[in-house]
């Protein structure tokens, strides 16, 4: 190509998402050149103009952007690889575990879930460890909209909430692996005095899906440093997210009041802009 179009054509090749940002005046001072330049260089290849080429450049890049997204899945994060590749293979997890999760889930399952908690007098949810966490914030939500919710992680907490569950109340287990023996006997128990009991498992088949009324799954992606239920957190909160907003949904206007009581009582303790 003659020199003047050559240099636009490097500057886009060089940096192609950068060129689709600039504007005809920002691409030809890179390229050295002047914007009549620029609109010869896209009548060379066809575009009517350089908005044309703009689009052209943004969605192939956004192809490209998509095609490599997952390119970390299933990759190791080594003692030596450096921190942007670590966090690489970490968001490309993330991002694929939880739209697995999101393909998997059974939205009627969810909705018979909602609907439970709405009506429920009374919600335990139980979970160990880091699932015990996860436990402890669908509480903190359930409870900032009005509803009766508890977490119990202790082994004798947990059994002495369960046991004084009623029929029409929710107990909601949870455990990646599905088989740790605290959040079973607690299932087991709410379920005996006749409370609906739901598993949150990455195991459909696990002792604990075994033992529940409803199962709500979860998908796990494990990488280097985040094994087992490290690993199925986000799932874990995606799942139990959705029953929220579920949640939410049905008790609209209750859940708006709430937001708005909740907000004004706490902004005393809010710090303003300086």
């Amino acid at each position: 190509m003659p020199e003047a179009l050559r240099r636009v054509g490097e500057v886009i090749l060089g940096d192609p998402a950068e060129a689709a940002r600039s504007t005809i005046i920002a691409l030809a001072e890179r390229a050295g050149s002047s914007p009549a330049t620029v609109t010869r260089f896209c009548r060379a290849f066809g575009f009517s103009g350089y908005a044309e080429l703009r689009v052209a450049l943004a969605t192939e890049t956004g192809r490209a952007a998509q095609a490599g997204w997952g390119a970390g899945v299933g990759h190791e994060i080594g003692p030596d690889d450096p921190l942007d590749a670590a966090i690489e293979v970490m968001a490309a997890a993330d991002t694929r575990l939880i739209q697995d999760t999101a393909a998997q889930l059974d939205l009627d399952v969810v909705a018979r879930v909602a609907d439970a908690i709405v009506a429920a007098p009374r919600v335990l949810l139980v979970g160990v460890s880091t699932s015990g966490n996860v436990a402890t914030m669908l509480e903190g939500r359930l409870r900032r909209i009005g509803i009766p919710g508890w977490s119990a992680g202790d082994a004798h907490v947990a059994l002495s909430e369960a046991a004084l569950l009623k029929t029409g109340d929710v107990a909601i287990g949870i455990s990646h692996r599905g088989r740790t023996r605290e959040v079973m006997e607690s299932l087991a128990e709410a379920g005996s005095h006749g409370a609906l009991t739901v598993a949150v498992t990455s195991f459909a088949r696990s002792p604990l899906a075994e033992l529940a009324e409803l199962v709500l799954t979860t998908a796990s992606r494990e990488t280097t440093f985040r094994l087992g239920g490290l690993a199925a957190v986000h799932s874990q909160l995606f799942v139990l997210d959705a029953v929220y907003v579920a949640v939410a949904q049905r008790t609209y206007e209750r859940t708006n009041e709430a937001f708005e009581r909740t907000i004004s009582a706490v902004e005393s303790h809010r710090v303003e802009r300086g």
